[in-house]
């Protein structure tokens, strides 16, 4: 049964998040996580009282096909950053099940070392049918964690759909894991992804697939000569590395850092950020006015859903009619 933290007490909440007690955390990401209607303004209330000592963490996306090894890969550079000294999140954004609509909980149980690392926090969280299997508070989350002082949040996607464009919009620097095999695959490389990918890593590059994950990231780095670089500071690399053995997990870590200073020097990482919360304002500006819109005229919506299945109404004519009912309930 979800916890939810009661409306007095966000102060409290937020003073616990800050010394970074894991009850707390985890009471604040099931607040802002909650749908409830009256969990609503102390959610925000909240995040308006940790928002002050966020921002300061590296933001890592984290994506690939299933079976690519991103969780073996994660909890071993995970690992690798707390040996060192940092303090790092996870959300494994996790395919909500389609029984019960909860989140499976896969990717926890596959990190259970970093799970158990006093310097680690994962959190899985359910997909709820959102674009992409990105939740619609992912973003506040990372405020949360932020706030609670981890300096490296890992946002790992279910590696379908459109989730890997949500999540790229929502970090600072974006790892997308390819497998060996290039030379077959790169006909089903969609171009979008290479568009946005910061880097490219070729995971299992261990034992006899070695020589096999070199072949595949020169294919890559042919394949990105074809693409436009996003940024003019960044081109992106291709390497190869090993999620199981750890191999080249510091040079992937590199990447992230020279990529930080370089971005951060020419006043881009800023201006992503700033844009990033243009983007996430709208975002949740047309999420509220669905919600408005649907809960204003809900009978209205069932029936036209149903001239518009049938044919006997077109989506634009449906849509009039329904900002029509809409616009007259606001004047009502």
């Amino acid at each position: 049964m979800a916890d939810h933290a009661p409306h007095a007490d966000t102060a409290e909440l937020a003073i616990g998040v800050r010394a970074c007690d894991r009850a707390a955390i985890g009471r604040a990401i099931t607040l802002v996580e909650s749908q409830r209607h009256e969990d609503f303004e102390p959610a925000q209330q909240l995040l308006g009282e940790l928002l002050p000592y966020s921002g300061g963490a590296h933001r890592v996306g984290i994506t690939g096909v299933p079976g690519v090894g991103k969780s073996t890969l994660i909890e071993s550079l995970g690992t690798a950053l707390t040996a060192q000294g940092h303090r790092v999140a996870v959300l494994a954004v996790d395919p909500t099940s389609a029984v019960w609509g909860g989140s499976i909980l896969g990717d926890k149980t596959r990190m259970t070392s970093l799970a158990n690392d006093p310097a680690a926090f994962v959190r899985p969280s359910p997909a709820s049918g959102q674009l992409g299997g990105v939740t619609r508070v992912t973003r506040e989350t990372i405020l949360v964690l932020e706030a609670a002082g981890f300096d490296v949040v890992l946002v790992e996607t279910v590696g379908v759909g459109q989730s890997e464009i949500a999540v790229a919009d929502m970090v600072d620097f974006f790892i997308v894991l390819m497998l060996a095999g290039a030379g077959d695959d790169l006909q089903g490389i969609k171009k979008g992804i290479l568009e946005i990918a910061d880097l490219i890593a070729v995971n299992k590059a261990d034992g006899d697939n070695a020589d096999r994950a070199d072949a595949a990231a020169r294919d890559y780095r042919l394949a990105l000569h074809m693409t436009q670089p996003v940024s003019p500071t960044w081109t992106p690399p291709v390497i190869t590395c090993s999620g199981l053995t750890g191999v080249r997990l510091d040079t992937l870590w590199d990447h992230v850092l020279e990529h930080h200073r370089l971005m951060t020097a020419s006043g881009e990482l800023g201006e992503r950020r700033a844009g990033q919360r243009v983007r996430w304002m709208h975002a949740m500006l047309a999420e509220r006015l669905r919600a408005r819109l649907g809960a204003s005229v809900r009978d209205l919506l069932a029936e036209i859903e149903q001239h518009v299945h049938a044919d006997r109404l077109t989506p634009a004519a449906a849509v009039d009619q329904l900002i029509a009912a809409f616009d007259a309930c606001a004047d009502a």
